[in-house]
């Protein structure tokens, strides 16, 4: 039942445009700063993550451990172009609702990247709030490009059909 109205209602969807702007500018402004301040670098980030792996209670789990040591510190200056284009690129989906769902999952991806890492900061919230976006089926993005691509759709396949039926009475 609560899906369906987080699905479907139009009311809910205006709520969910709110919500969907808000995460897309904290993810625009957060790439915006790493790409305009030019000094960003996942060096420390990474290494800090490295850091808190240690110990009775660690935040940072072997698994991740792995993941870092073997792929994302040898690979460091591709994470340090990919991290703020992609919040940047997510923000700007988000913003506009284009991609709405694609741009909600790489934004999740980040998210859990960083909560992976040890970094909860506002991870946590973005996480909540994302979860709504993503399971709101296109309705997050109704007031949005995704809304109008869909009616654009929906009109071309209603003429389409409509022709076909035309055509074999």
């Amino acid at each position: 039942m609560f899906i369906d109205v987080l699905r479907q209602n139009q009311k809910v969807s205006i709520l969910l445009a709110v919500l969907r702007v808000y995460l897309g500018y904290t993810w625009l402004m957060a790439g915006w700063e790493k790409i305009a301040g030019g000094q960003f670098d996942a060096s420390g980030f990474l290494n800090g993550a490295l850091a808190q792996a240690t110990g009775e209670h660690p935040a940072v789990q072997g698994w991740w451990v792995v993941f870092l040591e073997n792929l994302a510190i040898p690979h460091v200056e591709l994470f340090n172009t990919f991290v703020p284009w992609g919040e940047l690129l997510v923000g700007i989906g988000l913003l506009i609702g284009c991609f709405t769902k694609t741009a909600v999952f790489f934004g999740l991806v980040m998210n859990f990247s960083y909560l992976f890492s040890g970094s909860t900061s506002t991870n946590t919230q973005l996480i909540l709030l994302s979860m709504f976006i993503l399971v709101s089926a296109l309705n997050a993005g109704r007031f949005g490009v995704d809304g109008l691509l869909m009616a654009s759709l929906k009109d071309k396949l209603f003429a389409n059909k409509t022709k076909v039926l035309n055509d074999a009475a």
